[in-house]
């Protein structure tokens, strides 16, 4: 695999995954992200389990430094792993084992970790660094897809691309943004205008789903609005299910 950010907004808390590489599906196999406790890129040989694991750790309030330290240790593998954490508070930390694919290296700073194998050199996660570091000012999601976008002119994997994911996760439980690329011979270029779509498309969509504040969730409520304001007086009484939708419904 290539290189990926974990990541939080210090402005809307919003936790998420940046990733880019060159096998199919990059998003199903690095990609984990919790709301409340954390993000984390697992690759190179992943781990899923320094993810599932890792992630109610620092719901517990411990340090990406020390969740990864007492993972690793039991982790009979980890000298070809690599991966990269971020928690709630925006504290990170990554690791690269020994035995990972040239040229392979991780860079950390407040909010992020960037991680990154088999690429052309350092170069790359310097750019995806600055790119986000630069960019503090947009959404979370927008500074993931410009990051993955940066690496790839950078030089990204010495194999070629074929996926990209992007994945945020606000205080819902549920993503607010899962943008994915799962085979394209342009991963980056078609992340982008995924991001579009998705922004004008899906994103109505997710933010009008129920909330735990709001069990309804706007969406329904817009629903139920407009069939009971298109009911005469004689069905008011004897009110059955719209079979009409709003704009934002499946």
């Amino acid at each position: 695999m290539t290189f990926s950010i974990a990541a939080r907004c210090p402005r809307t808390g919003q936790l998420g995954v940046g990733a880019l590489t060159a096998r199919p599906a990059v998003g199903k196999l690095v990609a984990h992200v919790h709301s409340g406790r954390g993000a984390v890129a697992t690759q190179a040989t992943p781990n899923p389990f320094l993810a599932y694991d890792g992630l109610p750790l620092l719901g517990e309030g411990r340090s990406p430094q020390d969740v990864l330290t007492e993972l690793l240790a039991r982790d009979p593998g980890r000298e070809v792993r690599q991966v990269g954490m971020v928690d709630r508070q925006g504290r990170s930390h990554a690791f690269t084992g020994t035995r990972t694919k040239d040229w392979a290296g991780h860079r950390t700073g407040p909010g992020y970790a960037v991680q990154g194998n088999r690429l052309v050199g350092p170069e790359t996660l310097a750019e995806i660094v600055r790119v986000f570091e630069h960019s503090g000012e947009l959404d979370l999601a927008e500074r993931l897809v410009l990051a993955i976008g940066a690496g790839e002119e950078a030089g990204g994997d010495r194999h070629g691309a074929r996926s990209a994911t992007v994945t945020v996760i606000g205080v819902q439980p549920y993503p607010l943004w899962d943008v994915r690329v799962d085979d394209s011979g342009h991963p980056a270029r078609e992340l982008r205008r995924l991001h579009g779509v998705f922004r004008e498309e899906v994103l109505p969509t997710i933010q009008g789903m129920p909330t735990r504040d709001d069990p309804m969730g706007e969406a329904a409520r817009q629903a139920l609005g407009a069939q009971i304001g298109h009911e005469t007086p004689s069905d008011a009484g004897n009110q059955q299910p719209s079979t009409m939708a709003p704009r934002e419904a499946l």
